[in-house]
């Protein structure tokens, strides 16, 4: 599991290289990413169901992405894009499109996984969002004029 973790960070700091995000957030990306992808694990192995895992795992990746951007002072999108990689569920979209392709029994499974998987990931970086929209200091918000 160590080098599943490890591998997460080499990958998203190499998106990171992809998308030139400015090298002193790379580091801080990766290990976004590498703390959701090991969330993901641990709860695949505690829940034993991916929809959950990928939504506790978007969570804190959400989490950490807002907590970083305050204290670097960037965008969260520096952060969040880079850290849910590794959970998006790609080998799903891939087997669907396989099994169209193949006419398949089993697209409407494949299918139904990619759905869940993204459907959890999107509802978890909303919710997040919507709290720290929310309960965000009156110092950081702009003043509204007339």
């Amino acid at each position: 599991m160590l080098f599943k973790i490890i591998g997460a960070f080499i990958a998203v700091v190499a998106f990171c290289i992809m998308i030139e995000l400015p090298k002193k957030y790379m580091v801080q990306a990766g290990m976004t990413g590498m703390v959701g992808w090991a969330v993901y694990l641990l709860m695949e192995m505690v829940a034993s169901r991916v929809e959950i895992a990928a939504l506790v795992s978007a969570l804190c990746i959400a989490t950490m992405s807002h907590i970083l951007a305050r204290v670097l002072k960037a965008p969260v999108s520096n952060f969040l894009i880079p850290g849910i990689l590794p959970i998006v569920p790609g080998g799903s979209i891939y087997r669907c499109a396989y099994a169209f392709i193949r006419e398949s029994s089993n697209l409407s499974t494949y299918m139904n996984e990619a759905l869940k998987i993204a459907g959890s990931i999107a509802l978890a970086i909303f919710f997040v969002d919507s709290v720290f929209k929310l309960h965000l200091p009156k110092r950081f918000k702009k003043s509204k004029q007339i």
